[in-house]
């Protein structure tokens, strides 16, 4: 009973098998690495869309600082809410340092 398992294989048979088992491994691993390939590709477009947002809001951002802080509108502020005004000439005192 145990000479039938105990058969040695064809010659060559080994390095088929050898052969057969390397491509398969091969197959799974080019597999894996599309398939991760993938993942990489999509968490970077999620990243640069993310990033193309953020520069939208920045440059928002910017021009909401450019219209708060001009010159007109903080001169109108001062007028209006503060009540302040230009001196006239007779008003203006030089301190001497």
């Amino acid at each position: 009973m145990s000479k039938l398992f105990a058969k040695p294989l064809p010659g060559g048979s080994s390095l088929m098998l050898l052969l057969f088992i390397a491509v398969l491994v091969s197959a799974v691993a080019v597999s894996y690495s599309a398939h991760w390939n993938r993942q990489l590709l999509n968490t970077l477009f999620g990243e640069l869309n993310e990033r193309d947002k953020a520069q939208a809001e920045w440059g928002r951002l910017i021009l909401e600082q450019s219209t708060w802080t001009a010159h007109s509108r903080i001169e109108s502020l001062a007028s209006e809410q503060l009540k302040m005004r230009v001196p006239a000439a007779d008003e203006v005192r030089m301190v001497a340092p």
